[in-house]
């Protein structure tokens, strides 16, 4: 166990050289990390309250990184709202929130947003050919802020489920020393799947997307009962049957490897991922079946 230490007043680093600064006051000691794009909510609150409870210091970054996004129209109208989310943080213990610019992660002449990253194949379902480069963009800014945070341990939500299941294999792959901590959806009290995307959605939009946990979670039941097409069936069916929401995809997959099945003794570990489009927001969400 860790000594305790007296938090000390939130630092706002917004650019490497004070991020530097504020970082070496707690060289020696166990670094939390939580790698966010800002919008900030209940879900990231999750995170870092384990992240406070675990750690001598914690670290949020708040950074939309360009490199993530294959839809331009979707980078440009992420929501950005750096201010709400230092009060936000900062009343959960936070230490250190890290805001850089573009050109402090991806400096000229770097080769930073250039690297191509091994992925074991775990790109190569899901979300990776629905969204081109996403993946590798995702691990050209965490590897990035792994170097310069430095932390001991960083906490990711189960919400990505194919994201975390990459960092993972990345972290170990590269071997950095660093523990990735799962942390469970965080939602609603209505069902919904927290997220920034979700500030996008209009009132009309927001009262009916909880029907998309409501749907998937009615395939825990289908486990064994009628085949695993029958049950993608069934779920895309009763997610499309609400006239707002549009099934881009549902998979049923195995867990440890992302690659999706086609009859329950395929896997021991498997999960039911989907994204759906409440016109023109894109939700994800995900459900362990067994």
């Amino acid at each position: 166990m860790f000594a305790p230490i007296l938090r000390s007043i939130m630092i706002v680093a917004k650019n490497l050289t004070d991020f530097n600064e504020a970082r070496s006051a707690f060289d020696g000691k166990i670094i939390g990390f939580v790698p966010t794009m800002g919008a900030l909510h209940e879900g990231h609150a999750s995170l870092i309250r384990k992240a406070v409870a675990e750690c001598d210091a914690v670290v949020v970054s708040d950074f939309v990184n360009p490199t993530q996004f294959n839809n331009q129209n979707d980078f440009n109208t992420y929501p950005r709202t750096l201010d709400q989310d230092c009060a936000f943080v900062e009343q959960l213990g936070v230490d250190i929130v890290f805001a850089p610019g573009v050109g402090d992660v991806y400096p000229q002449g770097g080769d930073f947003d250039k690297k191509v990253f091994d992925l074991g194949g775990l790109d190569e379902y899901g979300e990776g050919p629905r969204r081109p480069g996403h993946f590798n963009g995702m691990a050209q800014i965490v590897t990035r802020l792994f170097d310069i945070v430095r932390p001991g341990k960083a906490y990711f939500g189960e919400k990505d489920f194919q994201q975390l299941a990459i960092i993972e294999y990345f972290t170990r792959a590269l071997n950095y020393p660093i523990e990735i901590v799962r942390c469970p959806i965080a939602r609603a009290e209505d069902g919904l799947a927290l997220s920034s995307r979700n500030e996008l959605l209009t009132p009309e939009q927001r009262a009916v997307a909880p029907h998309i946990y409501k749907c998937i979670s009615k395939a825990v039941d289908m486990v064994g009962n009628i085949s695993v097409a029958e049950t993608i069936k069934r779920v895309t069916e009763a997610i499309d049957s609400e006239k707002l929401l549009r099934t881009e995809y549902v998979e049923i997959i195995n867990s440890l490897t992302l690659q999706p099945i086609t009859h329950w003794e395929q896997a021991e570990h498997i999960r039911l991922s989907c994204a759906v489009y409440a016109d023109p927001v894109r939700l994800i969400d995900n459900i362990k079946l067994k």
